[in-house]
């Protein structure tokens, strides 16, 4: 069952094109890098080769890598489950517009049983890196959308 274009929002990145483009209108890659970047024309982050809208978090919009708009390759029947965040997602990143997603990811790859200690180690971990506002932030909103998914 698809998510709706409410739950698709909830579920994103605020520079995702999810955020504003139904799924199939951009690309989907594994991870943030140097071939994608926020435009802010836009409002979101493009391939700087093809400009073409792209989300760079599949864990988050339910969908696996694909060239679904720049390519033309259908968008898949979506799981009732998303994919798994890659071991890529689980790297603590440098970059305080990806904490969020990479709350997720850890929350996702910990399951159920771990959930707690998987955010509590998080959020210490976060706190070393970035300042504690940013940290407060990405976990409520965390908390507040990911976790009532489950």
């Amino acid at each position: 069952m698809a998510m709706t274009a409410e739950q698709l929002i909830d579920a994103t990145c605020v520079v995702c094109p999810a955020q504003s483009l139904p799924l199939g209108q951009f690309d989907v890659t594994d991870r943030p890098g140097p071939t994608s970047r926020y435009d802010p024309e836009l409002g979101c982050r493009v391939d700087v080769h093809t400009r073409v809208p792209v989300c760079v978090h599949p864990y988050r919009v339910g969908l696996p890598p694909g060239a679904y708009r720049s390519g033309g390759l259908p968008v898949p029947t979506i799981p009732e489950e998303p994919p798994a965040p890659t071991r890529d997602a689980l790297e603590l990143p440098d970059d305080v517009t990806n904490l969020e997603a990479w709350i997720i990811a850890v929350v996702r790859a910990a399951g159920p049983a771990r959930i707690h200690q998987a955010l509590a180690a998080a959020e210490t971990l976060a706190g070393d890196r970035f300042a504690e506002r940013d940290v407060v932030i990405a976990m409520r909103r965390v908390l507040t959308v990911e976790l009532a998914r489950r």
